[in-house]
């Protein structure tokens, strides 16, 4: 799945790009509006948290660190003259111990902090413009953007994020 970003104008064209996507049959799960603070989108999909928030990138690099961090401290210890016999249970467990700790604390980070992929958007949200990002296959990519400056020139595409993991 790639994710591409559409800068709209204003609620009544996001409306009908909305109901354009729907009738190309791209599943409301997978469109997202994004729209400055107390704008009321009625009935149109809004984004998540997840979406809105660095939590996931937060998340993964959390574990990453956390886990590699976790197995050094269980090598040193394996390593060191303690008199005690530490083995391979206890890397595996500093290492699943760190990992845990690193993606609750760097989570944390991420849910306050907004969604760094969405910072070159914020001023037009800002300006009252309104954010679409459509999750759609490969496949599908060109059809969508096409149809969307067909129907609506004035929403100006900006383009797609290389990689859409699969759960946000």
């Amino acid at each position: 799945m790639k994710r591409i970003y559409f800068l709209v104008p204003d609620l009544e064209t996001t409306r009908k790009v909305v109901d354009k996507l729907l009738l190309a049959r791209i599943e409301e799960r997978h469109i997202h509006v994004l729209a400055k603070r107390d704008t009321p989108l009625e009935h149109l999909p809004e984004a998540t948290f997840l979406q809105k928030t660095d939590f996931i990138p937060a998340l993964e690099q959390g574990v990453a660190v956390g886990g590699v961090t976790g197995m050094l401290a269980g090598l040193v210890a394996v390593a060191l003259p303690t008199g005690l016999v530490l083995g391979g249970g206890a890397v595996l467990a500093l290492s699943l111990a760190g990992a845990g700790l690193g993606a609750w604390w760097s989570s944390l980070i991420g849910a306050s902090t907004g969604n760094r992929r969405l910072k070159n958007y914020e001023e037009a949200i800002e300006r009252g413009e309104l954010l679409v990002m459509v999750d759609v296959p490969k496949s599908r990519v060109e059809e969508i953007e096409a149809l969307v400056k067909k129907h609506h020139p004035d929403a100006v595409c900006e383009g797609t994020e290389p990689f859409m993991p699969p759960f946000p």
